[in-house]
């Protein structure tokens, strides 16, 4: 017997659940299931295409980003060690090589500058400079050198009781110090009372009245004994500058105070040390530093 559906009604079947269900709506889902695993296919294709990536979800339009480059880490540079000549200081000079004149003109030529006055009190005892003619040395690098031996510190215008001003020829002065070759050295020092003759050669210094007299032989190789302790050259300037100008000062030799200790500046240090140690100052710390008298 037909049945009868009132105007507007359709017929609906029983779902397996005993739920009604639109005729067309499984078409819908069953087309809706298959367009989300295209997507969630293409979804697995990008994640796929970068093994081990995390999913990115990418706005419309956004680029991709580049990968980064690995850091790139520098070669280190190679090491380089100093030659051993680079870093070690050079050796002192001991003594002048060459020949040494032992006679020249037995004239002077004289340092025609004024110095400055050396030492804070006291009278000013002025002096020149001159170096015999025909030796090969000159007289402004002699002079500079024998002023830089009584400027100190420790030299004797340390005392305060005295100061020095090197003047140039032609002005008033106490005394002349000179660097002369052991000829004429010989003949100066011998003229004023002092023999300084060693094996028959004029080998010392002296002072004779109103002259400081350098021996060239001296000033340019020292003495055997300090070369062989090491004692550098310019040291051994010092010492026989102060020595020879302690004498015209009034100062006269003195001993060694004891094995170890400096010897005293007055001490007769160009001929031996008798267990001392080369000093060229007359003070020592601040303080005057002597031996006993001979």
């Amino acid at each position: 017997m037909p049945e009868f559906l009132p105007h507007g009604h359709r017929r609906v079947r029983a779902t397996p659940r005993g739920r009604r269900a639109p005729v067309g709506g499984r078409r819908w889902t069953v087309l809706l299931l298959a367009m989300l695993a295209v997507v969630v296919g293409a979804g697995g294709a990008l994640s796929a295409g970068r093994p081990g990536a995390v999913a990115e979800t990418l706005a419309a339009g956004t680029p991709a980003p580049r990968p980064t480059a690995a850091p790139l880490t520098p070669s280190p540079l190679p090491v380089v060690t100093p030659s051993p000549s680079a870093t070690s200081p050079a050796p002192p000079l001991l003594q002048l090589a060459g020949p040494v004149p032992s006679a020249g003109r037995g004239s002077f030529g004289y340092d025609d500058r004024a110095g400055p006055v050396l030492g804070r009190g006291g009278p000013v005892q002025r002096y020149r400079v001159a170096v015999e003619n025909g030796s090969g040395e000159d007289v402004h690098a002699f002079s500079d050198e024998a002023q830089a031996a009584l400027a100190g510190p420790g030299s004797w215008v340390d005392s305060g009781r005295l100061r020095l001003r090197r003047v140039p020829a032609g002005e008033a002065y106490d005394f002349t110090i000179y660097l002369a070759t052991a000829n004429t050295a010989g003949r100066m020092c011998r003229a004023g009372g002092v023999d300084i003759r060693v094996g028959g050669r004029p080998y010392t210094s002296c002072r004779a009245s109103g002259k400081v007299i350098i021996n060239l032989d001296r000033w340019r190789t020292s003495v055997p004994h300090f070369v062989r302790a090491g004692v550098p050259l310019s040291l051994y300037r010092t010492y026989v500058v102060n020595h020879e100008v302690g004498h015209q000062l009034g100062h006269h030799h003195e001993r060694c105070p004891g094995p170890g200790r400096p010897a005293p500046v007055m001490q007769q240090q160009s001929l031996f040390l008798d267990g001392c140690t080369a000093n060229p100052w007359p003070y020592v710390d601040g303080r005057r530093y002597t031996g006993r008298p001979v």
